[in-house]
């Protein structure tokens, strides 16, 4: 398997102070990812601002509100690029602080999620959900991050 290439772009001015520690734990933590769904290929990481996830949102989803993360696959012929991946600053600072966790984390996490995303994982029913969570949470727990999800199954 070929090493994959990630672009990650810091649109946003919180994420760009960010960046340089974030950064190379964003692309450890996606290349685990891919490793774990048994693929390679090419993405982007676009971290953005809440009102640039918005309009994605909206426009991809039909979903007028900022989210956390939003993937977008590419075509099976897009020549080993998987898609892109946007995650959006306040929305995950927010969540962050909500959760107790630091922001570095729970950025890992969203990570992983939208590669596990763009690998073709989806969690919108329950038979997904038992599929692609805990693949996630082996993937933190390798990282050193808490399973985001026990609180759920407690």
């Amino acid at each position: 398997m070929t090493a994959a290439r990630i672009e990650i772009v810091a649109e946003a001015p919180a994420w760009r102070e960010a960046a340089r520690e974030l950064k190379p734990l964003l692309r450890k933590a996606a290349r685990l990812a891919l490793k774990r769904g048994g693929r390679s290929g090419a993405f982007t990481i676009l971290l953005a601002d809440d009102a640039a996830l918005r309009r994605l949102n909206r426009q991809f989803r039909g979903k007028d509100q900022p989210t956390n993360v939003l993937s977008f696959p590419a075509a099976e012929s897009a020549g080993g690029y998987l898609g892109d991946i946007a995650i959006a600053d306040g929305v995950t600072a927010r969540e962050a602080g909500e959760a107790g966790k630091t922001l570095c984390d729970h950025a890992v996490h969203l990570v992983v999620h939208g590669v596990l995303h763009l690998l073709g994982y989806d969690h919108q029913s329950a038979a997904e959900a038992k599929v692609m969570e805990p693949l996630e949470t082996a993937i933190l727990s390798e990282l050193g991050i808490a399973d985001p999800y026990q609180a759920k199954r407690a």
